[in-house]
């Protein structure tokens, strides 16, 4: 039977002050309120990557792309970086509101991606005012604590960030977060109740059949040069790993070794790695997912800013059946179960002796590997992306939207 609409516009807005080709969770909002909330979404973002076909193909998704403008004026002498700092949150306020206020229908109900913080917090809530819709802020991470680490803590800038992320994060009608240590942080000392919504694989993260990894390596085998001999390596894994970089590159050893890295060449070419090639490439989001499933180990290089969120790269490696090496920080234990689904490094040598450990006797004879593996693909199939948004996100959007629809009724 089909679900009865409740509210009384049927739409909802996603905001996201940043790529939405980039923005993994907040594209999968985007779908389960289009597929499970049977709703018209409007997609606020800026452009560049490409979404998900599934986002793309979907006729209850609309995106409205903003423009960068201020990209013109990086170019611009150092003398004028106080004004462009100034000119950058005025602009995007002014087009955000462009867009929430008047360009898209009113919505029932406006979710947005948190960090960034400045200006997309008072703009969203403005607008939230103005359509008489609700507001959801869908927590992250902390925006004060990224800024934090390019301008140090003690910044005044980043305190002056810290007062505006939660006072107007505070003025949410509702709120999403990644962790339950970091829903503890809000409710302790934000004053924020916010309900976890874990990031889960959607049903496109699975482990690739051996025709899906042929047809994958065909299309990027242009782009897959193997030096030193290694063609005739009798034995091969793969691992796939990924940072905060937009570059997808390749990493081949001599010992029969690709990593799959996002990582910049600058950093590449310090290194200065003996028997070592790194090859780039960019992955169509299809791709990626395939990738992943055709690798047998997954790396994850990912610190928390806050050490409150989790890495969203592993939650895809699990959906994939593809067991993690992650570096250890607070909270990642709720992500990565040791010698379940994963291993914990603090330092490159003991990620070393796990991976000798792991790929000894490679393909046969890896016992703990195919353990891991088991382990994996049980938490990546427990529960996905669709199911955990029905139990944890779908109750409070609904909420929202009938207290909004009943309030302008009356």
């Amino acid at each position: 039977m089909k679900k009865k609409k409740m509210g009384r516009r049927n739409r909802a807005a996603v905001v996201v002050l940043g790529d939405f080709g980039r923005s993994p969770r907040m594209q999968y909002h985007a779908l389960s309120l289009a597929r499970q909330a049977n709703l018209e979404v409007d997609v606020v973002a800026y452009g560049g990557s490409d979404p998900h076909a599934a986002v793309l193909e979907n006729r209850s998704i609309h995106i409205h792309e903003m423009k960068q403008w201020l990209r013109a004026l990086r170019h611009l002498p150092k003398l004028f970086s106080p004004l462009i700092l100034l000119l950058k949150p005025l602009f995007q306020i002014f087009m955000l509101m462009w867009f929430l206020c008047i360009k898209i229908p009113a919505p029932d109900v406006f979710i947005v991606q948190n960090p960034p913080s400045i200006p997309t917090l008072l703009a969203v809530q403005w607008a939230s005012w103005f359509r008489r819709a609700a507001f959801v802020v869908d927590w992250h991470n902390f925006g004060y604590t990224l800024l934090g680490l390019s301008l140090g803590r003690s910044s005044w800038f980043v305190r002056i960030y810290h007062w505006f992320e939660k006072h107007f994060g505070r003025m949410a009608d509702g709120a999403l977060c990644v962790t339950r240590a970091m829903q503890h942080e809000l409710a302790e000392k934000w004053g924020i109740t916010a309900t976890v919504l874990y990031d889960h694989p959607p049903e496109f993260f699975h482990p690739a059949s051996l025709e899906e990894k042929y047809k994958l390596f065909c299309r990027l085998k242009k782009n897959i040069i193997y030096p030193y001999g290694i063609r005739d390596c009798v034995s091969m894994g793969t691992m796939g790993t990924s940072t905060s970089d937009s570059n997808d590159t390749l990493f081949t050893t001599q010992v029969g070794t690709e990593i799959s890295l996002k990582m910049n060449r600058p950093a590449i070419m310090r290194l200065r790695l003996k028997h070592v090639a790194f090859r780039t490439m960019w992955l169509p989001a299809e791709d990626y997912s395939l990738l992943l499933g055709s690798a047998d180990l997954g790396v994850c290089l990912h610190t928390s800013s806050s050490g409150l969120d989790l890495p969203m790269k592993v939650v895809d490696m699990f959906g994939c059946g593809l067991p993690v090496c992650a570096v250890s920080y607070p909270c990642i234990e709720e992500l990565v179960k040791v010698e379940k689904n994963g291993l914990l490094f603090s330092s490159s040598s003991e990620l070393a002796v796990e991976l000798l450990m792991l790929f000894k006797g490679f393909p046969g004879e890896c016992n703990l590997l195919k353990l891991l593996r088991e382990g994996a693909l049980e938490t990546g199939s427990s529960s996905r992306w669709a199911t955990e948004w029905e139990e944890h996100a779908m109750p409070l959007i609904s909420e929202f939207r009938l207290a909004f629809s009943l309030g302008s009724s009356g």
